[in-house]
Formats: structure tokens, C-alpha cells, sequence
């Protein structure tokens, strides 16, 4: 396992996620996979949408819990975004996850990523929501050297 650094910081609503998730989707260049690890209710939805929105995407953002898969497009990128939280095996998900990762043109934002693991790179960004109250949570990102310049910028 490679280096890796931590970020924390707290968010005390869902509008904060999201501002968040579009900070970080502002300087989205392709080719990325971020994680996303929380309980449901936890706002990867709500992160999402902002990330989204931060990569240029006027779609409208909705959690692929019962599609597994959505597609959000910006310009000639895509942020692909996956929820396997209903599936016991990842069949021909995986495989299809497997093509787009590390394609230039896309982003890739996985949801309770324990059943395709094997197929994500080391490389990406790990985002773990806590709740720390009915809409606050801690937030802490883990990402190697290589994907620091998503992160944003304390002011």
C-alpha cells in the first residue's frame, strides 16, 4: 500500500455535503474514481449532486440504488456514478466497471464498493461520511499524493 493522505473536516447540513462535493468536482480533469463510504442516509447522494455540479454536469443527480448505475455528462466527459449496495455478486457490473475505470474521459463514484474492491485502483479518492448528528457528519478523505490537487483549498 502507498502512501496515503487524510483530510477531515465536518459538514452541518446537506447543502455543506454538496458544496463540498462540488469543490472537489471543479478540478475533476477524467480518469478518477472516488469511494464512497458511509451507512445509508449518510449524503452520497447529496455529495454527488455536488460533484456533478462542480464537473459541469446540468443532469439531474438521483442515487442508482435500485439502477445500480447513472450516467451525468459534462461536455465531452462522464461522471459515472455506481450504488452495489443491491447486489450479492457483482456479476457484469464489474466487468463494465472495469472498462471505465481509468478511461480519460470519465469519473467514476462508487457506493459500497466491498463487492468490487478487486477492480478499483489504488489510486483513488476514499471519501468516508459519519454521522455525527440528524444532518451533520464527519467528513474524512483518504487519497494519495497524486490526487491532492482535489482537494480544496482552506481558506
Amino acid at each position: 500500500m502507498k502512501f496515503m493522505h487524510t483530510w477531515k473536516t465536518k459538514s452541518n447540513s446537506p447543502e455543506e455535503t454538496e458544496q463540498l462535493g462540488e469543490q472537489i468536482g471543479a478540478h475533476l480533469r477524467g480518469g478518477e474514481v472516488i469511494e464512497l463510504v458511509s451507512d445509508l442516509g449518510g449524503g452520497k447522494t447529496a455529495f454527488t449532486r455536488g460533484l456533478a455540479r462542480g464537473f459541469g454536469s446540468k443532469d439531474h443527480v438521483a442515487s442508482p440504488t435500485f439502477t445500480i448505475s447513472r450516467e451525468y455528462h459534462a461536455d465531452k466527459r462522464t461522471l459515472y456514478h455506481f450504488d452495489f449496495y443491491r447486489l450479492g455478486e457483482p456479476g457484469i457490473m464489474s466487468a463494465e466497471l472495469a472498462e471505465i475505470v481509468g478511461d480519460p474521459h470519465a469519473v467514476v463514484v462508487v457506493e459500497w464498493s466491498d463487492i468490487v474492491r478487486h477492480v478499483l485502483p489504488e489510486h483513488r479518492l476514499t471519501i468516508k461520511l459519519t454521522h455525527t448528528g440528524e444532518t451533520a457528519r464527519a467528513i474524512e478523505i483518504t487519497y494519495p499524493p497524486e490526487l491532492e490537487y482535489l482537494m480544496p483549498k482552506e481558506t
